[in-house]
């Protein structure tokens, strides 16, 4: 099975933060499989760290209120074009991203608070016809 994985759960430290959001028990699941490991963000050539994103009101805006809506479109773009020739079976994304988030993401208050929805990769790898669900998920189901 070939699995497309966000590149911070497999340690890459892409975050904002410039941090990783490593999963020891994700990796260990992963292995017997291709992985195809992405970080849009990276692909855009944005900074890491970088300041704090959230979608506020359809649009994905940093923590000083600037639009970086553009950008983080360009860096889905990049990154579909990346995985165009690939046949991937399955999908595994961090959670709460305004990228990535594939069942919750962050409100838009930089509050912390968390809402349903998915990060503009997600969306737009599942209206491609990707099964795509977050990590905690996969996690739960194997």
């Amino acid at each position: 099975m070939k699995i497309l994985v966000s590149a911070c759960i497999l340690g890459e430290n892409c975050k904002y933060n410039g941090k990783n959001n490593k999963n020891q028990k994700a990796i260990d699941l992963f292995k017997n499989n291709e992985i195809f490991s992405i970080c849009p963000e990276i692909l855009a050539g944005m900074s890491t760290p970088r300041p704090c994103a959230e979608i506020v009101n359809g649009f994905v805006t940093d923590e000083n209120g600037n639009n970086v809506h553009l950008e983080y479109v360009n860096a889905v773009n990049l990154a579909l074009s990346k995985i165009q020739n690939q046949k991937i079976d399955l999908v595994v994304l961090q959670s709460r991203s305004p990228t990535c988030g594939a069942n919750q993401i962050y409100d838009g208050s930089f509050e912390g608070k968390l809402i349903s929805g998915m990060g503009l990769f997600a969306k737009a790898l599942k209206e491609k016809g990707y099964k795509v669900i977050d990590v905690e998920t996969f996690i739960k189901e194997k």
